[in-house]
């Protein structure tokens, strides 16, 4: 008896799996059923298959990525809230989310008070380098000085240091949160004198650069590493409401809604 011929259908699948494609794969016969339904054209799902291969290599990197990175949470710029800070250049974070500045191996710096969204918009361009395959690394200022000190005490600081120059990007989060070493200090000039003008970092801080000489502890040294910083830097400065405090506002309200309609009464 002949063996029934593989329908075109059958084929594609063969060919995705041979190819080693599984989203593509996976998603193959809800496409196929599209195009052949008339819904879609050849090239549209062609279109499709390859996106959806494109979307599982994206999620298998970020996973990776947020094993290896230490980022905090998945945050991207499509999430943040534009409308609440209008102070920022939304074309300006934008450009930033396209990746350039890592090829040119710049530097970005967020300023602006507590909860504003600097740690928001840094992740989130970690997020997006990371989903293009670029090894990230997250930390605040405070646990990044521990890390070095931890190593210089354990004879690793060289083994250290080397490993943190080498991703692409390096968030540092919460410069001036909480008041640095001497030692720490310098470790941390040391990395950035490492790292300049051989991978980008980004770096969040409530903080003006006027007063990074106190958070450092050291006027000479802040003014040193903030050269290396600034000398090719995109600065995003923020200056609004704290989402955190707009979050609480909106549970009070919920939670006293009496309070509320008194407030208007005695308004009246």
């Amino acid at each position: 008896m002949k063996a029934d011929t593989p329908t075109r259908r059958d084929q594609i699948r063969w060919m995705l799996a041979d190819l080693k494609l599984p989203g593509a794969l996976e998603a193959a016969d809800s496409i196929l059923a599209e195009a052949d339904g008339g819904a879609i054209t050849a090239g549209e799902a062609i279109s499709k298959l390859l996106g959806a291969q494109i979307d599982l290599r994206n999620n298998r990197r970020l996973q990776a990525a947020m094993r290896s990175s230490r980022l905090p949470a998945v945050k991207t710029i499509e999430e943040f809230d534009f409308s609440f800070q209008p102070s920022i250049k939304r074309e300006q974070v934008q450009s930033l989310a396209e990746l350039g500045f890592l090829e040119r191996k710049e530097n970005v710096v967020l300023l602006g008070p507590p909860g504003v969204g600097k740690s928001h918009l840094a992740i989130s361009l970690a997020i997006a380098a990371a989903k293009y395959g670029r090894r990230v690394y997250y930390s605040t200022l405070a646990d990044l000085v521990t890390n070095l000190e931890e190593a210089q005490a354990a004879g690793t600081l060289k083994r250290r240091l080397a490993v943190l120059t080498h991703p692409a990007l390096l968030v540092i989060d919460e410069i001036g949160y909480i008041p640095v070493s001497q030692t720490g200090a310098m470790l941390f000039f040391q990395l950035m004198s490492r790292r300049y003008e051989h991978a980008s970092t980004i770096l969040t801080s409530n903080k003006s650069f006027d007063e990074w000489g106190a958070v450092l502890g050291d006027e000479v040294m802040a003014a040193a590493l903030i050269d290396r910083v600034l000398h090719h830097c995109h600065i995003v400065n923020i200056r609004g409401n704290s989402y955190r405090m707009r979050h609480h506002t909106e549970v009070w309200k919920a939670l006293h809604p009496d309070d509320q309609d008194q407030s208007s009464k005695e308004a009246g």
